[in-house]
């Protein structure tokens, strides 16, 4: 059998041309390029929203975003049927004081939003949305990115400390404003 280059990444089909595979690839890459520069919260969540609706043709806007002080065994959590994804504010101050470049903080956050972000759409089943977690980044970002490995291990096993990050009892929630601006710009100012 005779090869004429690269396969076409994986999701795309034949009926995509080679412009939808080129576009595709400009999409990963440029998605893969906004990890590797410092992100506030909402910058690695837009990255999050376009991976999802990229690799499994599906979206929900107007999440919002909490943190709050979580015990370091939970990194986030989504309450069904709420519109609120909690993030271990603690957890993340671990890993921002051992991460050693913005890419590795921003695929730490961008696997743990994603992982909530898909309960939001209906995976409620945990190994089902670690599996779809790993499927997003490796379809997006491919398989040796940071992104992929997080999501396809397991992040405490990978950075044993987390697991001492100080502990919380989740009492206190500080709303992150301007969030999720991009699904709500057209009429809320």
């Amino acid at each position: 059998m005779r090869s004429f280059g690269p396969a076409p990444p994986v999701g795309a089909s034949p009926r995509d041309g080679i412009r939808g595979i080129l576009a595709r690839s400009a999409r990963d890459d440029e998605l893969a390029r906004r990890l590797e520069r410092p992100a506030d919260y909402a910058a690695v969540y837009r990255v999050v929203r376009s991976a999802v609706r990229q690799v499994l043709g599906t979206e929900r806007p107007g999440l919002g975003l909490a943190l709050s002080d979580l015990p370091p065994q939970l990194g986030a959590y989504w309450q069904v049927t709420g519109n609120l994804i909690v993030l271990n504010e603690r957890l993340i101050d671990a890993m921002r004081g051992h991460s050693r470049s913005p890419v590795e903080l921003n695929a730490f956050v961008f696997v743990v939003l994603a992982h909530e972000y898909l309960h939001a759409l209906g995976y409620l089943d945990e190994g089902a949305v670690r599996s779809v977690t790993a499927r997003v980044a490796r379809e997006t970002f491919g398989p040796e990115h940071l992104a992929t490995r997080m999501a396809q291990g397991n992040l405490w096993q990978m950075y044993p400390f987390l697991a001492y990050a100080p502990p919380g009892d989740g009492r206190r929630l500080t709303v992150v404003r301007g969030f999720d601006l991009a699904s709500s710009e057209t009429y809320i100012r």
